[in-house]
């Protein structure tokens, strides 16, 4: 047969046969053995259609063209005529297993005789309302006595003027605390002042000031390389964004007098932060630096690992403000803070006390 000289020469290596060869081979087969060869495939080749992958399961031809929706219908209606399988037993209810029943709780014992007298009725009840207080807080019952009660009775104040005995659990009244006043500091006098090196400038406080442009507050900051009398500078919740931030590195590397810088609560990243760090260090004159509460509130371990190797470096810094999210860090740093400030305690050198 041809399809077994087919199958013969499929043993040898491909590079022994020649196309012009497999079409001679091909073209002497029958409808038959040709259908025999496609067969012989892989079902789990992914690399093939399914239409390629699956044997046909019929060989009759199609009676009309496929249409979708009728052959749903037709299978619809075929599924409503059919009937329902008969049940070989009839439904009914049963309950299974042991039914919960809810225990009663036993009654308490209700005393109705309210004529019950002892002897401590009269003491009782002649005692003023400051001994009540006191007889209370030395019992321990704290709950009959508001805090201000309480603490009154332990310090042997006057406790008549706060409030009734009978009003027992009241919290003590808020105190209303004024509000903090605007910050009227004129921003365009200070940047006139630092940039004329003003020796009456030594504390520029900013803080709380919204309407400083980018542009005001670079003018701050650059202001700094020249001048040499201002010792504080306060730029909390004025809006910093690392478009001024990244300038200060540059500054502290040219300023030698500045000791406290605060940035807190505006939108600073913790890169930059180790970049001013960074800068800190090369003179090693700035002793308090305030960080916290920027608007990236995790700076991520890496981050926090830069800044302790930084600030075991620094041996002028007395004061970091800053959140620490892991404890090997928080701990160490703490502890070189602390050992900063005992060197700065017994330091001979005036200018680091």
């Amino acid at each position: 047969m041809a399809l077994e000289g087919v199958q013969l020469k499929a043993t040898k290596e491909v590079e022994d046969f020649d196309i012009d060869d497999i079409d001679k081979i091909l073209s002497q087969l029958t409808a038959e053995e040709i259908d025999e060869l496609n067969g012989d495939f892989d079902p789990d080749n992914s690399f093939l259609p399914p239409s390629q992958r699956m044997k046909p399961q019929t060989s009759k031809d199609p009676t009309g063209p496929y249409k979708r929706e009728k052959l749903l219908a037709f299978l619809e209606k075929k599924a409503k005529n059919e009937k329902d399988w008969e049940q070989m037993k009839p439904y009914v209810k049963e309950t299974k297993g042991k039914v919960y029943e809810r225990k009663e709780e036993p009654k308490a014992a209700i005393h109705e005789d309210e004529t019950v007298q002892t002897e401590w009725d009269d003491i009782l009840s002649e005692a003023t309302e400051e001994e009540l207080v006191d007889l209370a807080a030395v019992l321990g019952f704290h709950g009959m006595l508001n805090q201000t009660q309480y603490y009154a009775s332990l310090e042997s104040e006057d406790i008549s003027h706060t409030g009734s005995f009978s009003g027992h659990a009241k919290a003590q009244a808020l105190k209303m605390v004024p509000a903090e006043p605007p910050n009227n500091t004129d921003v365009e006098e200070s940047i006139k002042q630092i940039k004329a090196n003003d020796a009456k400038l030594k504390t520029l406080n900013l803080n709380n000031i919204k309407n400083i442009s980018n542009e005001r507050q670079t003018e701050i900051v650059e202001g700094l390389k020249t001048n040499t009398c201002l010792e504080t500078l306060e730029m909390a919740n004025v809006a910093m964004t690392d478009k001024v931030a990244s300038v200060i590195p540059d500054v502290l590397k040219a300023n030698k007098t500045l000791k406290v810088l605060s940035l807190e609560s505006n939108f600073i990243s913790g890169e930059t932060l180790v970049e001013i760090v960074k800068a800190i260090n090369e003179n090693q004159v700035l002793q308090e630096l305030r960080f916290a509460n920027q608007k990236p509130e995790a700076l991520g371990n890496k981050v926090e690992m830069k800044l302790l190797k930084l600030i075991e470096a620094n041996t002028s810094l007395l004061r970091f403000g800053i959140h620490f999210e892991f404890p090997e860090p928080r701990v160490r740093i703490h502890d070189k803070i602390q050992n900063n400030n005992d060197l700065c305690k017994y330091s001979t050198d005036p200018r680091k006390r």
